[in-house]
């Protein structure tokens, strides 16, 4: 674990990469470069790209703050080359980012810890095309990217299967829809911040996250106190199974008509956004935690073998 000191520790802030999520990333990046500046680190930002080793080399931070989306930086594969460079650095390890990216092994990961999921299976998309492989209403997704990319909702009335454009994935996941609420919670070391409830006009989709005014939050939720007892009970377990580190967030649909037994998980995510739109910097702010303090724990928080 680091901690910050007098000498102001040089703090690099990798953000930016080949992801599907670059541009998401990148606004991560700046706001927590600022905040950490705010909070008096020595911050130097580092796009990253192929040459991500020589430049941490050359820049020699005492903490790395991943603020990466998507693959490579959310995957385990950067986490990997920090473990290697002997860098401490924030959020999640290698093995818990490469499950919770992997939606099929997080499921798996949920129904041994006892969560509630829907039914899914992994098929190729080319047979998701050709025919409904399962009854419709359902959701197909790549099983290994995040905010929301690449997702097609086919109707209950959908008389034809998803024509699924050529730059998704070969194998997708094919998911029951759950109708309801979207309900988020952030876990920060081994704490719940609490219960969003996200409201759009459509489906919670990349512009709804990330676009001003592309969605409402309302912090904390109106739900019952079983339900939000339920998500921060959930979000800890779902945290720990995966063996997630520093700060997560698990979402959830809420179908209210059911009571509990409507709450079901869909994905944790290891690097959760820190935009000006994102849900846990909202979260930690509504807890007393402002952004600045946030950047700051998880700074301090860092470390190798996470």
């Amino acid at each position: 674990m680091v901690r910050s000191s007098r000498t102001t520790p040089k703090v690099a802030v990798l953000m930016g990469g080949p992801s599907a999520e670059r541009e998401v990333s990148l606004s991560s990046g700046h706001e927590c470069a600022a905040a950490l500046r705010d909070a008096e680190f020595d911050v130097v930002t580092l796009d990253a790209g192929h040459d991500i080793c020589a430049r941490l080399m050359e820049i020699s931070p005492v903490v790395v703050f991943n603020a990466l989306h998507g693959r490579w930086g959310e995957d385990g594969c950067v986490q990997g080359l920090l473990e290697w460079l002997q860098i401490p650095y924030t959020h999640s390890g290698v093995l818990a980012s490469a499950l919770a990216m992997d939606k099929e092994k997080t499921k798996s990961a949920y129904r041994a810890a006892g969560l509630p999921v829907v039914e899914s299976c992994l098929v190729h998309k080319d047979e998701v095309r050709a025919s409904h492989v399962m009854a419709p209403p359902y959701v197909v997704k790549p099983n290994n990217e995040g905010s929301s990319v690449g997702i097609y909702i086919v109707n209950e009335a959908a008389n034809a299967p998803p024509q699924l454009s050529d730059d998704m994935p070969g194998l997708v996941m094919v998911e029951a829809f759950v109708p309801g609420r979207e309900l988020t919670t952030t876990v920060m070391g081994d704490r719940a911040l609490g219960v969003t409830d996200i409201l759009t006009d459509g489906w919670y989709d990349y512009d709804a996250k990330y676009k001003p005014g592309g969605s409402r939050h309302v912090v904390p939720a109106d739900i019952p106190d079983e339900i939000a007892a339920a998500c921060e009970d959930y979000a800890l377990r779902a945290h720990r199974a995966l063996g997630c580190r520093g700060l997560s967030r698990t979402d959830f649909r809420w179908d209210e008509t059911r009571g509990l037994a409507g709450l079901i998980l869909l994905e944790t995510n290891t690097q959760p956004g820190m935009t000006p739109t994102s849900l846990s910097p909202e979260q930690a702010l509504a807890a007393g935690i402002d952004f600045p303090a946030l950047c700051r724990w998880m700074v301090e928080d860092a470390s190798c073998n996470r």
